[in-house]
């Protein structure tokens, strides 16, 4: 069982950039992929960016030139996820979710809690 939490949600302005953070415990060893998705009102989830423990990265085409996500960065006991993004707009008002998944992974993987990004001004 992999147990994620995000941080670095928030208000940002328009045309702003963020950082997110996702942080993994329990069995890290087992993540193959990790990815970022986000959810708008009344929208389905969606895949942002996601990349796997061989650095293979794929954006979402509504983010692609504008976002980066990190490496998987792992010690002992935790792994770290980030996604940078900037020149935001409303369009990128959703909750973000940080995924992970081990190699085979047909359940989704786990899931953390989500959190908030709001652009405005």
């Amino acid at each position: 069982q992999v147990h994620l939490v995000e941080s670095g949600g928030g208000l940002v302005q328009p045309g702003g950039s963020l950082r997110l953070s996702c942080e993994a415990s329990g069995n890290i060893f087992s993540i193959y992929l990790m990815g970022w998705y986000r959810q708008a009102p009344g929208k389905q989830r969606e895949l942002v960016a996601s990349i796997t423990k061989g650095g293979g990265r794929k954006y979402a085409d509504s983010v692609k030139g504008r976002s980066t996500i990190s490496n998987i960065s792992d010690d002992v006991a935790k792994a770290t996820l980030y996604l940078l993004m900037d020149r935001l707009g409303s369009a990128d008002t959703a909750v973000y979710f940080c995924n992970a998944a081990g190699l085979g992974d047909r359940t989704g993987g786990s899931w953390g809690p989500g959190t908030q990004v709001t652009v405005s001004s």
